[in-house]
């Protein structure tokens, strides 16, 4: 029996039906939605960073180089588990992968709590870093799953959409740590000043206890959402070759070298995980030292009001999405990142000029321009992956490129404690989103030029 047959023959039992090139005929809604509800779990840990990076800065006594070392484990357990998560992906399925994701997270949830008592940075790093294998494997997945997730022509569309629920998460986490850690007001290094040495120590333990609050909802959900996916169908969403004459054809499974070899050498692609490369580091960098402007330009205000300052920039991404998904249902994807991308340019450097709140609010601003960025760019550096056997690969790869998360925050501390000037420092994200901004317009003038070429629409 021809395998594509075969494969609609059993769909027959399901919603959807699966196509040789991976994707579904339709999008099967309830699975669709599980899928989604996984989208904020990463963004929820991506904002407790910020938070930690602030009150690690003063418990451990650190500079802002140092702290940046909060994003470097983050984004290096991306990093080095993303082809990992692709082969798993390869041999087995997307679903066992965000199993093994979801899983990873909760032990590095659940590793707070020995940290916590153990007190030492390098152990707060160690459960970061656990957490952090976890969102390799569940954005290594659900990235790629998504824009399989239906028919080829909405794939941008579905990615966005499950996109917009990360700012949800990202501002849960938030208010999490603004109240469970930050919670009895003040400013933590305000309070320490006027401390004995035995009282600061006894005052920071009580400090790294808070630090495990937020991590205990966290593992809730994270547990109900790992047995909810455990017993639900889901899709393969795997290529599969069909087969002439009716022999049986069997599927594609390209070795590392040879997916390796493929994207290397695919231009286009490459120049999109550079650009993802970027995005990663910029974006990251503006939120890990939001809290920080705020406080070095006010220093009457509390670190709980300065967190709140987060809030609104994670408000502030998500109409951002909304706005531009708008958009992009009704011009060329090229077009519209290019035009955010040079706003956000113009917000930062506003943020680095302007010595007064001004800088801050521009700061929030940016993440308006921050809205389609991700999504998209990932979308559409994976539709540079023509052969789609490589597809799993090709995600990896850009996902892997989040390791600019622990790059350029690391540059813009550095910036930040060698000329004195936080601010001064947020030179670095402008000049990364002007290169984004180079990258959208150059992608829009080759497509105006091969307009054959363009898929998004």
């Amino acid at each position: 029996m021809d395998i594509s047959k075969s494969k609609a023959a059993k769909s027959q039992k399901q919603s959807w039906v699966q196509l040789p090139d991976g994707y579904l005929n339709r999008t099967p809604i309830f699975q669709f939605i599980i899928l989604c509800l996984i989208f904020p779990m990463w963004g929820a840990a991506a904002s407790l960073n910020d938070i930690l990076i602030t009150q690690f800065k003063t418990v451990f006594t650190l500079n802002d180089t140092a702290t940046a070392f909060v994003q470097s484990a983050f984004y290096g357990g991306y990093f080095l588990m993303a082809i990992p998560a692709s082969v798993l992906i390869k041999k087995t399925s997307y679903k066992l992968s965000i199993l093994v994701g979801l899983l990873f997270y909760i032990i590095g949830c659940g590793m707070f709590f020995p940290a916590s008592h153990v007190a030492t940075y390098s152990m707060f790093l160690a459960a970061i870093f656990a957490i952090a294998i976890g969102l390799s494997f569940l954005e290594t997945s659900c990235d790629t799953y998504a824009t399989m997730f239906g028919p080829k022509s909405q794939a941008n569309m579905r990615l966005n959409i499950a996109n917009v629920l990360i700012p949800l998460g990202d501002i849960t986490g938030i208010i999490l740590g603004k109240y469970l850690i930050f919670g009895e007001g003040g400013n933590i290094a305000d309070k320490v000043k006027g401390m004995t040495p035995a009282q600061a120590e006894a005052f920071n333990q009580h400090m790294l206890q808070l630090t495990l609050q937020p991590y205990k909802y966290i593992l809730i959900v994270l547990i109900i959402i790992f047995i909810i996916l455990a017993v639900t169908k889901m899709p393969r969403a795997k290529a599969f070759a069909t087969a002439e004459n009716g022999a049986q054809a069997q599927e594609e499974q390209p070795s590392l070298s040879e997916s390796f070899h493929y994207l290397i050498h695919n231009k286009r692609y490459m120049k999109g995980v550079l650009c993802q490369f970027i995005y990663a580091g910029m974006q990251t960098t503006v939120w890990s030292f939001t809290i920080r402007l705020a406080l070095r330009i006010d220093s009457h205000i509390s670190d709980a009001d300065a967190s709140t300052f987060m809030i609104y920039s994670y408000i502030a991404w998500f109409f951002g999405k909304l706005v531009a998904n708008w958009f992009l249902k009704r011009y060329s994807i090229t077009k519209v990142l290019t035009w955010f991308s040079l706003l956000g340019t113009i917000s930062l450097i506003i943020t680095f000029a302007v010595p007064s709140m001004v800088a801050v609010i521009a700061a929030i601003a940016t993440s308006f321009f921050f809205g389609p960025e991700w999504p998209t760019i990932y979308a559409h550096t994976l539709d540079q992956v023509h052969e789609k056997k490589h597809t799993a690969m090709g995600g990896a790869f850009i996902v892997m490129s989040l390791i600019g998360g622990a790059i350029v925050p690391a540059i813009q501390g550095r910036v930040s404690d060698l000329s004195g000037s936080m601010q001064l420092s947020f030179i670095v994200p402008a000049i990364c989103f002007a290169l984004i901004t180079i990258y959208f317009w150059t992608e829009h003038r080759y497509e105006l030029a091969h307009p054959e070429e363009v898929q998004e629409h």
